[in-house]
Formats: structure tokens, C-alpha cells, sequence
């Protein structure tokens, strides 16, 4: 089939080269000139584990293209895919649109024979309504349907999932779009990955509930975390206590410094405001905002009562920026929280991350940036574990503990266990544990 996929960022550019990878014809469309000319010359504009290589071959076989012109890639489309960015307006949480909205007016202008348009950004419900109106307001050819397919990819481990998904969803309210689609997903039918059609608006709405419903179960364990530590119990037994429970499961049961990235914050956040817009209260939702929001200020404050109390001229060094390993986006990414805080109250910090440090420069002005795990650790009073790379499970903590002027390792993650860091002389504290002093 002839797809269109407009914008190269995350969902589009993974997507348009899984779909180029089933054999279909891609062509992604971008107005960004530079983005194009990257990817052009092969080189990507976000950091995603395998993405080069399958953008490389699909090119090669003549599947996969790149432009910055909309009405030629469209003239023999089948289906067109809107995947331009959705992010949340300053001020009232609010998805803007805007830029879903143009592209649907371009593509109504642009089109010559009907065609299949789909929202594959995040929207809230109601937004295929508005595109089908947009389209009809600027004439586009009789037949043009409207289909809503959320997506559901994990960053670090999108490619996988697009290609073996847990599920996928068509909003659809008529057959053409719902054939059409049938056919865009019909290789992932070798691998029996159910689809299920649904009307448009509930398709929309499956996204923003699934998302809040897993940033529920983060703030509920970190909320549990902290419990744990004032009673005395190990979050990590409670949340495999009851994650093996088939009714609630183990996965989003791990406690740390609260979510981040692309989706949960700005989808909870418009959920809300659908919620509100509808005179629906959501209290739960709401309440997840506020305790996440909480949480990864309060960091800051764990870091200060390991080093007694006072960060006035003390060195911290922190490990990993983006928000989860595998990816290179700092979106709302907790260390961003807790490195201002640390700031405020006067301590130097130093920072490293095996892939965000890009990115990170402009968001963290004063940062240290080190050029690997250990050099940045070198004269610091208090080591703190943000994100939970690969290479940050086996650190050897004695080479640590020597280069360190303190002993504090503050474990948001969980990935130590204490005794390792008793043993080599740091002091340990973890989330939703017992804090361990050297002997």
C-alpha cells in the first residue's frame, strides 16, 4: 500500500519505517528542511535502538522516502497518517492541536482523490470530529474517511512493539477506513497481535486511559515506597508480594523518582482537561499529577538529609538525565526537578548520561558534564543514581567509592542493594528500603 506519513519525530518516523519494513511504500513527509536533509544523509533525529539500521535498509529497497513536500507524496495515497507533535499548552494543560489541525487543512488542499486520513498522535476525544469537519471545510474529494490509531510505543523498545504490539486500535465510523486499515496491519497478522476496531472516539480515549492508568500504578508504588520506609518494609518485596497477583501484575510496580517522558505527563494532564471540559470529575487522575509532581521535587530534599542536612558547597554527582534508559529524551525527565533543586540549595553538581547530555545542555545550565560514570564521581560528596542505564548496574563501587570525597550513594533506583555499598565503604539509601550506614 502507498503511505503518507506526516512528521519525522518519534511516532512517525519509527512507524512510517516499520510500515516500510512490511513492505509497504513510506513516504515522510516533514516541513522541517534539516530533518530531512539528516535523514537523507542517514542520520536520525532521535536516538531509538535499531531505528538507523531499519531506516537504512527500507531506504536502500526503495520502500522508504523523505520529503519536505506534502501534494506529490499524497497524489496516490491510500492512507495518510498524521503524527505531528501534540504537546501540552502552557498555563491549562491542554493538548494544542495546532499542528494537527494544519496538517489536516494541507492535506484536504492537496488531495485529488479520496484517501484514508489518520490520527496516529495523541489526541484527545473529539479531534477526529474536528479533522472530518476541517476537511469538508476546504473541499476534500467525496469519500475521504477519518480513522483515529493510537499508538502505543515504548521508547527504548519501539520497534518491538510496533512490530509485535499487545494490541491494535482502529477508530473507525465507516468500512472503508476500517478495510483500509485492516490492510495497512495485515503483515502483523502472522503474529496474531489482536486489532480491535472501535468507534473514533473511543479509540481516542483508549490512549489518554491506558496511559493514566499506568501513571497510576507508578504513583501508587511510590506512594507504598514511602510508606515502606517510615514502617520499616522493602517496597521491592511489596511490589512483588503483590504484582504476582494476576489481577494487578509486576510491571509499573517499581518505586523511584516519579514518571517523566513524552506521554504520561501531558496525557494525564489532558485527560484532565477532557474530564473537566465534560463536567466528568476525576479525582484519581488528579490526585496522580499532584503526588508525581511532588515527588520528583522532594528529591532533591533526600539528597540533603544524606549529606546531614545541608548542600551549601557540596559536590553531587548524578547518574543518567533522560527521563528512562534507551532513549535520549528529557522530557520532563525527573532529574531535571532534582538537579534544580540541588541548585537552589547551593550544591555544585555533575552529571553524566550515556546518550542525553545533547540534549541536556540547554535545559541545565551550571551542569558539569562528565565524560563517563566514573569521572564524574570524582571529588563528590554524594553519588545519585537517576535513571537505571545498563551500564550503571555493575559500577564497581570501590573504584567509586575512592574517587569520592563523601560516601553518600542516593539509589532512586533500586538497582544496588545496600550491603554492596556498605561493604566498600559508602553510606546507602534507596526508595521505599532501609537506608544502611557503614559499620
Amino acid at each position: 500500500m502507498q503511505i503518507v506519513m506526516i512528521g519525522t519525530g518519534y511516532v512517525g518516523l519509527v512507524s512510517g519505517a516499520c510500515f516500510a519494513d512490511f513492505g509497504h511504500h513510506v513516504t515522510c513527509v516533514d516541513k522541517d528542511e534539516s530533518k530531512i536533509a539528516g535523514l537523507h544523509e542517514g542520520r536520525m533525529p532521535i536516538w531509538e535502538p535499531g531505528l538507523e539500521a531499519i531506516v537504512s535498509h527500507n531506504v536502500k529497497r526503495g520502500r522508504l522516502e523523505f520529503t519536505t513536500e506534502l501534494k506529490p507524496a499524497i497524489d496516490t495515497a491510500d492512507a495518510i497518517f498524521i503524527a505531528v507533535g501534540t504537546p501540552a499548552r502552557h498555563g491549562d494543560g491542554h493538548a494544542d492541536l495546532s499542528y494537527v489541525y494544519a496538517a489536516a487543512e494541507e492535506i484536504a488542499r492537496a488531495l485529488t482523490r479520496p484517501a484514508v486520513i489518520v490520527t496516529k498522535s495523541t489526541v484527545p476525544v473529539g479531534t477526529g470530529d474536528e479533522i472530518a469537519r476541517i476537511l469538508r471545510a476546504n473541499n476534500a474529494p467525496d469519500g475521504t474517511s477519518v480513522a483515529s490509531n493510537p499508538e502505543f510505543l515504548r521508547e527504548g523498545a519501539a520497534i518491538r512493539d510496533f512490530k509485535i504490539p499487545d494490541r491494535i486500535v482502529v477508530g473507525a465510523e465507516d468500512d472503508r477506513a476500517r478495510e483500509v486499515l485492516h490492510e495497512v496491519y495485515r503483515p502483523l497478522f502472522l503474529n496474531k497481535a489482536p486489532i480491535l476496531f472501535t468507534g473514533r472516539r473511543t479509540a481516542e480515549l483508549i490512549k489518554y486511559a491506558a496511559n493514566a492508568f499506568l501513571a497510576t500504578k507508578i504513583s501508587f508504588i511510590n506512594e507504598v515506597a514511602d510508606l515502606c520506609e517510615a514502617v520499616g518494609a522493602d517496597v521491592q518485596e511489596v511490589a512483588r508480594g503483590i504484582g504476582l497477583d494476576n489481577r494487578i501484575g509486576p510491571k509499573f510496580l517499581h518505586a523511584g523518582p516519579g514518571y517523566g517522558g513524552s506521554c504520561f505527563p501531558k496525557d494525564t494532564l489532558a485527560l484532565l482537561q477532557t474530564a473537566e471540559a465534560a463536567d466528568v470529575p476525576m479525582r484519581i487522575v488528579g490526585s496522580v499529577v499532584a503526588v508525581n509532581d511532588e515527588r520528583k521535587v522532594r528529591m532533591a530534599e533526600r539528597v540533603r538529609e544524606a549529606l546531614g542536612g545541608s548542600l551549601q558547597g557540596k559536590k553531587v554527582a548524578v547518574l543518567g538525565l533522560t527521563f528512562k534508559p534507551n532513549t535520549d529524551d528529557m522530557r520532563d525527565a525527573p532529574s531535571l526537578a532534582l538537579i534544580a533543586g540541588l541548585q537552589q540549595q547551593g550544591a555544585r553538581v555533575a552529571a553524566f548520561d550515556p546518550v542525553g547530555i545533547d540534549h541536556a545542555r540547554s535545559l541545565l545550565p551550571g551542569v558539569e558534564f562528565a565524560d563517563d560514570s566514573y569521572s564524574v564521581v570524582d571529588g563528590a560528596d554524594a553519588l545519585v543514581l537517576v535513571t537505571e542505564w545498563d551500564e550503571f548496574r555493575a559500577l564497581d563501587l570501590k573504584e567509586v567509592a575512592r574517587r569520592m570525597r563523601g560516601n553518600a550513594l542516593i539509589d532512586l533506583r533500586n538497582v544496588y542493594e545496600p550491603e554492596e555499598a556498605t561493604r566498600v565503604g559508602l553510606t546507602y539509601r534507596g526508595v521505599g528500603r532501609a537506608s544502611a550506614a557503614v559499620a
